[in-house]
Parts: C-alpha cells; sequence; structure tokens
C-alpha cells in the first residue's frame, strides 16, 4: 500500500513532516523518504530501508539537515521514494501511492522514445520515476498529471513539491485517499487523518476522485475539479486504515464496530466471550460483543513493544513464523470457553489455522470466527494491500479449483452471499481451518456500514465489480 504526508507554512516545515509522515507508518514496510525545499539550498533528500527498522529510528539524526517551509515524505511498500526531477517544468520532486499494472508496456514506449531510467533497483523498473516521466511530457503539471490518469492501469495518487507549492492529485477514481488540513501556520495532506491531530491540524477536506490541488503557504488552489464518478477502496475501513483516520469524512473504527454490531445482532451463536484479534479486528470484535450481548475479553493479545505493526514479511516460512510469535494467548481466558475471534479478512488462511491451533491448544473448548468483510475471491489490482502474488494464493481460489478443476469455474456464484457454492466455501473455509464455525460479512452489510452508496466504494475483492481508471477517464474525455 503506502502512504504520504506534505506539509507547506510559514516556518521550518520538517518536524511536521517527520511526525506527519511516520503517522503513516501502518501502511507500508519496505522505503521511507523525505524531501524539503528552500529557496536557498533547493531540496533535500533521504531515503531509507524500514524493513528491519522504523520510520522514526531511520530518520531522526537526519533532521537538522532538512530546511525551509515545504516538505513531503513518503512510506512506501514498492519503490524508493521521493524522486527528483528536473525538467521543461522546473524542479520537483514526487511521491506516489500507486500500483501501476502496465510498466512494462509504458516502459517500453518511453524508451522508444528515447527517454531513460535512472532510478532502476535489482533490474527493476520504479514506478514513481515512470509516473514522473509521464508528468514531463505535459505542458504543465496538470496537463502531465492527466496523462498518468490517462495512461496507467491501476490506481495512482501523489504528492509533488515544487519551487513554488505542493500539488497533491487523487487517483482518478479515488481509490486512495488525500485529505488536507489546516492550521493557522500551514496546510497539509496526508493519506491518513489521523496525522493530523497531535500536529495542530485540523482536517479541511477530502480531495475528490481526480481532484488536483495546489498547497501554498496562503491556502489551497484547485487546479482541476473533482471527476464525476468514484470508487474508493472499501479496505480502508476493513483493514488498512488507522481507527481514528477519516475518510469522506467516516471514522474507519466507527465503521468497524457497525459492521460488528450487525452480525452480531443477527447471530444466535452460544459463546462465553468475544476477541478481537489484533489490530484491525478489535473494533469489529467490540461491535459484535454489543450487538450480540456477549462481554468482550483479550483473550489474545499483540506483544506491541516490539511487535507493533500488522504488515508481515513475504517469505512464507518467516511470516507464519511472525505471525504466532507476535500474538499471544491468555490462557486464563481461553481455558473451556466457548470464543468468538473476529479478524478482517482471510486471505490464505496459514494465520488463522496457526491461530486456531493455539486457541485450542489453550483450552478454548470451542473457537469460532466472524471476519470482517466477504471472502476475498479476486485479487486486487489496484492496491497491494496483501503480499499476495497471485489470485491462487486465495484460499477461497484454491478450493474453489479442489471443487470445480478451475478456479474460475461458477466463481460469481462462490462470490454471491446465500448462493450454494457460497455456503459450501464458507463450510470449506470453517473445515481447513479447523474453526467451530465460521461467518463473514456481506457485501450488503459491509456498505450499509460504510454508509454510501455501493457504486462509489471498491468491493473489487469480494465480487469482481469495478472500473479502471484509465477508461473512465477515456470516457470523461471523448
Amino acid at each position: 500500500m503506502g502512504g504520504f504526508f506534505g506539509s507547506i507554512g510559514k516556518h521550518k516545515c520538517i518536524n511536521d513532516v517527520f511526525y506527519g509522515t511516520d503517522y503513516n507508518s501502518h501502511l507500508g514496510t519496505k522505503r521511507a523518504g523525505m524531501v524539503t525545499f528552500d529557496a536557498e539550498n533547493g531540496f533535500n533528500r533521504k531515503i531509507h530501508s524500514i524493513e528491519r527498522d522504523y520510520f522514526r529510528s531511520k530518520f531522526e539524526d537526519d533532521l537538522d539537515k532538512f530546511d525551509g517551509n515545504q516538505g513531503i515524505g513518503v512510506i512506501s511498500d514498492t519503490d524508493p521514494q521521493p524522486i527528483i526531477v528536473n525538467s521543461h517544468l522546473g524542479r520537483y520532486a514526487v511521491v506516489t501511492v500507486a500500483k501501476v499494472n502496465n510498466v512494462r508496456e509504458i516502459a517500453d514506449e518511453l524508451l522508444a522514445q528515447r527517454m531513460h531510467f535512472s532510478e532502476l533497483s535489482a533490474n527493476v523498473i520504479n514506478q514513481t520515476e515512470l509516473i514522473a516521466l509521464l508528468i514531463n511530457m505535459g505542458k504543465d503539471f496538470v496537463d502531465g498529471i492527466n496523462r498518468v490518469y490517462r495512461r496507467i492501469k491501476g490506481s495512482c495518487s501523489m504528492l509533488i513539491l515544487t519551487e513554488n507549492g505542493i500539488i497533491a492529485a487523487r487517483d482518478y477514481l479515488g481509490r486512495t485517499p488525500i485529505v488536507l488540513g489546516q492550521r493557522e501556520d500551514a496546510f497539509a495532506a496526508s493519506s491518513e487523518s489521523c496525522a493530523f491531530p497531535n500536529l495542530g491540524f485540523e482536517r479541511l477536506r477530502d480531495l475528490g476522485p481526480g481532484e488536483i490541488v495546489r498547497l501554498t503557504a496562503d491556502g489551497v488552489e484547485v487546479l482541476q475539479a473533482p471527476a464525476s464518478r468514484q470508487q474508493i477502496c472499501s479496505f480502508l475501513w476493513v483493514y488498512y486504515g488507522f481507527p481514528a483516520s477519516d475518510y469522506l469524512g467516516i471514522n474507519a473504527e466507527e465503521v468497524r464496530e457497525a459492521a460488528g454490531r450487525c452480525m452480531g445482532r443477527k447471530e444466535a451463536t452460544e459463546a462465553e466471550c468475544v476477541c478481537g484479534i489484533p489490530d484491525s479486528g478489535v473494533g469489529f470484535a467490540l461491535g459484535y460483543a454489543e450487538g450480540r450481548g456477549i462481554p468482550y475479553r483479550r483473550a489474545v493479545l499483540k506483544y506491541t513493544p516490539t511487535w507493533p505493526r500488522s504488515f508481515t514479511p513475504s517469505n512464507q516460512s518467516r511470516r507464519a513464523l511472525v505471525a504466532k510469535m507476535k500474538l499471544i494467548p491468555n490462557r486464563a481466558i481461553l481455558r473451556g470457553q466457548r470464543v468468538v475471534f473476529c479478524d478482517d479478512s482471510i486471505v490464505r488462511g496459514t494465520q488463522l489455522r496457526d491461530n486456531v491451533s493455539t486457541f485450542f491448544d489453550g483450552g478454548a473448548r470451542q473457537v469460532h470466527a466472524r471476519i470482517s468483510c466477504p471472502p476475498l475471491v479476486y485479487g486486487c489490482p489496484f492496491l497491494g494491500f496483501t503480499s499476495s502474488k497471485s489470485d491462487m494464493e486465495l484460499i477461497t481460489r484454491q478450493i474453489i479449483r479442489d471443487f470445480e478443476g478451475d478456479d474460475k469455474a461458477n466463481i460469481e456464484r462462490y462470490a454471491s452471499t446465500g448462493t450454494p457454492e457460497y455456503e459450501r466455501l464458507v463450510a470449506e473455509i470453517a473445515r481447513r481451518l479447523g474453526l467451530s464455525s465460521l461467518r463473514f460479512s456481506t457485501i450488503e452489510d459491509l456498505i450499509a456500514s460504510i454508509g454510501i452508496d455501493k457504486k462509489c466504494v471498491c468491493t473489487h475483492c469480494f465480487d469482481g465489480s469495478s472500473y479502471d481508471p484509465s477508461d473512465i477517464y477515456a470516457e470523461d474525455h471523448k
């Protein structure tokens, strides 16, 4: 996934950029970077790996080297960023939250036009540099950003630090958020609104899909009005959004609790207590406990002193070990109890299966799982919210293949709540994970909990319904 933060004001900005970027750390684990600009010293950039350490500890020693009243920072799960560019548009730095599925195709076209790529890592094209090259082909920044919207397959939101302010541009269908903040002496843009309160910013508004604005020390200038359609990612509220963050003015934790209450009120499962799998399962579990009328108890805890993050390594054996190490069962609460465990999603099922075994070993009499989103049946082509490289890593697709001989056979029916195929799929997941019972939220209940029209929310990973932003851009600009 990834997240970014930018600030511009009347005073030195580095503290805002440093702490604001840090509040996006839950969104990525690979690279982080910051860049500031001041008229005397120009651009100053630092990039560090955060795969084995945390953002703050990597950058604290660099802070006194940054000057200027405007800057941007990024937490990236993809390429090293920010990229600094010198072109006919002037000097600028850019950070992105993006997933570009046609990188190779665009790169080949640009290379055929005698352009070059300099930010290669392990012979992999840096997609942020690719986006910068597309921007450079425009007559101005707005024209260049629209070239990005028109050409890429996937999604892209970005911040551009120029000599004359910060340009913020949200993905053309708004799949990833950009929220604006205001303080008496500064303006800010962030992927997460939770970055604002402790820095003294008030949430101003969200950028609309495809909207482009310029932030200066004096205000916000709209360079391009929002597009006509939106499909904001539902997983903001299900999983990767921080509980204190709002998207379109809708709080992540309130949505999780609402979805939990909705499921709890429909349930008749007998249990002594409810527990959330930390961290993103907790809000849903609190709502479920309220709706079902069963006490919430911490039957499993996350060891936060050294395992504060929810993201895990891509290596399967290491991922399994990390999943086991960071969660500690509370045997005193588990012993002899029927426990409902709430989690945000099931991807491969490996982690939950190991947890279920641990809970039974800890003395639980029954282990029921309640999941705050529908089954993941389709891989996401727009955001990297899991480390899955193939749809066949999804437990649902493996089961469909085992049932049908083809992982795509009757897939629409397996993704449709209440069909015989759906019920068979859920029962088989429960059997393979060793659960006493399993229930998923329905798409209808999730959308109702979010509280906006389904056509404005991307639910591709659940039902395969989505638009590609480049296709919508083409329709809007016929």
